[in-house]
């Protein structure tokens, strides 16, 4: 009888510890879930950031093909400037030389 007694009694704290060991496995269950709600945040969040980051990249390429295109333009009218003043050192020479051939 005295076993039997001793034998439940060691069954039942078993039992209760089991309970605790099963509640604390669902805290940490619970602490796991939660852990992994705030990395899928923060993994939006650099998805986020990595889509920005793209926007960025691309509106410096179209920045990057404006500047270009605004070097050729004044490529070209610096040749057209270096041109018409050539033309006009030329046309001033013409007028000096035909001043001196009046005088």
């Amino acid at each position: 009888m005295e076993q039997e007694t001793m034998l439940k009694e060691i069954l039942h704290a078993l039992k209760i510890h089991s309970e605790k060991m099963d509640e604390k496995f669902a805290q940490i269950d619970n602490r796991f879930a939660q852990i992994d709600k705030r990395f899928e945040q923060i993994d939006e969040k650099f998805d986020q950031v990595d889509k920005r980051f793209e926007q960025i990249d691309k509106r410096f390429d179209q920045l990057e093909r404006k500047v270009d295109g605004i070097r050729s333009d004044l490529s070209e009218t610096q040749k057209t400037t270096n041109f018409l003043l050539g033309k006009f050192a030329h046309h001033e020479e013409k007028l000096l030389q035909l001043t001196e051939q009046q005088q």
